[in-house]
């Protein structure tokens, strides 16, 4: 199973980027897809997470209303809509999965993924 993650870049403060991540390697009848970022000298930081079966979402408090998570089913897809970013969201992300759903209150925690991504860079200029 192979993650890949595009879409980073540097933006300006207030500016907008879209994440994608495909999965790959094998088709996947249920999973729980997320993504987590890690800023340089800081701890992996979870950032959205989504069901592909009822589409169901998890946000940190520091991105919801900001960011959106969203799948495309048919193609074991996930997006991250990131709008009016903040210098703080500058990080590497990171797409995840599990194999199976998980519920909302577990969607954070990075122990419970099976597979990752290579990271993608975010870069919000001030």
């Amino acid at each position: 199973v192979q993650l890949q993650a595009s879409g980073g870049g540097l933006v300006q403060v207030g500016g907008s980027l879209r994440l994608s991540c495909a999965a790959s390697g094998r088709a996947f009848e249920t999973y729980t897809m997320a993504w987590f970022r890690q800023a340089p000298g800081q701890e992996r930081e979870f950032v959205a997470a989504i069901r592909r079966g009822d589409g169901a979402t998890r946000y940190s408090d520091s991105v919801k209303g900001r960011f959106t998570i969203s799948r495309d089913r048919a193609k074991s897809t996930v997006y991250l809509q990131m709008n009016r970013l903040k210098p703080e969201d500058t990080a590497v992300y990171y797409c995840a999965l599990r194999s199976s759903n998980l519920i909302t209150g577990a969607m954070s925690r990075h122990d419970l993924y099976d597979y990752w991504g290579q990271g993608t860079q975010v870069t919000v200029s001030s």
